[in-house]
């Protein structure tokens, strides 16, 4: 039983989509602390002038709120701005009407918070791919589970019955793989394949939206999210 647990992403990198395609169980993280700067209300586009964020505005953002309570401000015309962003990026791309499709169905829905935007942004990637659609998809701010880092995480693995725990790399400084070793849950870090595709605006950069892949490939990009892991002990190996 695979395990993967993430704040929630705005159209979220490819990278995310190779980890997601792993899991049994997805558990969106969205009951912490919104730091400034996450992706969980931003993303990168590929423009011929270079990468450029795609932001959602927030509301009267208060030091400490949870991803789940972050509202956003719809003072602001974020969705025009977005498309205009996408326009300039991929209007020439062969599945350019494909991509503003899904960017519009999942933008023009009406969500309660960022949290619920970003959560709908991966999930409708996914149903794009076709990847994972037996997925198990929970909310950590359902779960009534306490405390905070690297036991919190292992207390929602164990709590869905996880036997291996796969994380992306920021896990590596405060995770205890000792005590996960202990509980008999394996950590399993992602190795990113980041395979090329075709892309637009000169070299490739995996680093942006997977909104970009769907612009160039389409529902066949699904061939180029191939992930691969590798044991805790050689990820930590091969960091230092």
């Amino acid at each position: 039983m695979r395990v993967v647990i993430s704040q929630p992403m705005y159209f979220p990198w490819v990278g995310f989509l190779e980890q997601l395609r792993l899991a049994d169980v997805l558990v969106v993280y969205d009951d912490v602390q919104f730091s400034k700067g996450s992706f969980a209300n931003r993303v990168q586009a590929k423009t011929g002038n270079g990468s450029r964020w795609l932001t959602v505005p927030l509301r009267e953002l208060r030091l400490g709120q949870r991803i789940v309570d972050v509202q956003i401000d719809e003072q602001k015309d974020w969705r025009t701005s977005h498309r205009g962003t996408l326009h300039q990026a991929y209007s020439k791309a062969p599945f350019f009407q494909e991509m503003m499709k899904l960017f519009d169905d999942v933008v023009q829905a009406p969500v309660t918070s960022v949290g619920e935007l970003s959560f709908r942004t991966t999930r409708a990637l996914m149903c794009h791919f076709a990847l994972n659609p037996s997925l198990r998809i929970l909310h950590s701010a359902d779960m009534k589970i306490t405390g905070g880092g690297s036991q919190r995480v292992l207390d929602i693995v164990r709590e869905v019955e996880g036997t291996e725990y796969i994380t992306g790399h920021g896990a590596r400084g405060y995770l205890d793989h000792a005590a996960f070793e202990k509980a008999g849950v394996m950590v399993s870090y992602m190795h990113y394949r980041c395979l090329p595709y075709p892309q637009l605006h000169g070299p490739f950069t995996p680093y942006v939206s997977s909104l970009d892949l769907i612009a160039n490939c389409g529902a066949a990009g699904s061939q180029y999210i191939q992930p691969r892991t590798v044991p805790w002990r050689d990820f930590t190996n091969e960091s230092q």
